[in-house]
């Protein structure tokens, strides 16, 4: 007996992605060693045209910046072709503000200065971060090309992007817990918490002991919503209505500064989402920031 195959017809929908790992974007110092190597992984549409990029940076509470999280956000956007570097960056102890925000924006001038390596079109550059990466993320917006920080690596080239993603970031980090019971923010204010670390840095290691609140001056200067100006990036701002971590008055207090400094700024509440569960894996969150980036690709 001679059994007959059966014809599936393929239709050719998504590009072929190649994974490009462990890139080394920058050589930075950190209380450990003069020299720790900042990496990304990249996913690269194997298309023949230039290609828009994005840049997303990882949340982790300021101390862990693990750029294998997300995978299918990003794998969402490689096959709307979209090039996708995922970055680490300095995190404490070892670091403190404003060396985060440093690394993001070396990151950018990192992906320009290499954009015919990685078929990128320079001039087409977002970031998507969530969490300590979304605040990382409407740091590097709302500065945009300004020369505010240390600006490292591949000085010929600017950190100015097209716009940006913030997933239930920080503006404020004197009011991260505004919402929640008084005890739970006693603990986001105290000495020990990672923001107050972030800021003011380990005493141990040249910082200065003390809450968020303890040094008003350096608190401001680590909010991005005292940075806007008119050439700040437009932003989309999205959060969820049950987060427990960041409360969500953040993202609406950089959504209203935004909007009274005329820059363009969509937000978004998200009902029953918590912080970073399973909610931000949904089509329609993809779906709502392919269709907010693509805005400024024409």
């Amino acid at each position: 007996m001679i059994y007959e195959s059966k014809i599936l017809n393929v239709a050719l929908k998504r590009p072929k992605i190649h994974f490009v790992p462990d890139v080394v974007y920058a050589q930075v110092p950190t209380f450990e060693k003069p020299n720790q190597l900042l990496q990304m992984d990249l996913l690269i549409p194997q298309l023949e045209k230039r290609l828009p990029a994005i840049i997303f940076v990882t949340g982790g509470g300021f101390f862990s910046a693990n750029r294998a999280r997300m995978p299918q956000l990003r794998m969402h956007f490689a096959e709307k072709n979209f090039v996708v570097a995922s970055i680490n960056y300095r995190t404490v102890p070892n670091a403190r503000f404003p060396q985060p925000v440093e690394d993001v924006k070396s990151a950018i001038r990192f992906l320009k200065a290499n954009a015919q390596k990685f078929n990128i079109d320079a001039e087409k550059i977002f970031l998507i971060g969530d969490s300590a990466g979304g605040y990382l993320t409407a740091f590097a917006a709302v500065t945009n090309d300004e020369k505010i920080f240390n600006v490292g690596d591949n000085l010929n080239f600017s950190s100015k992007i097209l716009a940006a993603v913030d997933l239930y970031g920080i503006s404020d980090l004197t009011q991260i817990a505004a919402t929640f019971p008084e005890e739970v923010q006693r603990l986001y204010n105290s000495a020990g918490s990672i923001t107050s670390l972030f800021v003011n840095g380990v005493p141990a290691f040249g910082g200065v002991d003390g809450g968020i609140l303890s040094n008003p001056l350096a608190a401001e200067k680590a909010n991005p919503v005292n940075y806007i100006t008119k050439n700040s990036a437009p932003m989309l701002l999205m959060h969820g209505m049950e987060d427990n971590i960041v409360s969500p008055i953040q993202t609406e207090l950089l959504f209203q500064a935004l909007k009274n400094h005329g820059v363009e700024a969509e937000r978004y509440l998200v009902p029953n989402a918590n912080h970073a569960d399973e909610y931000w894996q949904q089509e329609e969150v993809f779906n709502l920031i392919d269709e907010f980036l693509k805005r400024y690709l024409i």
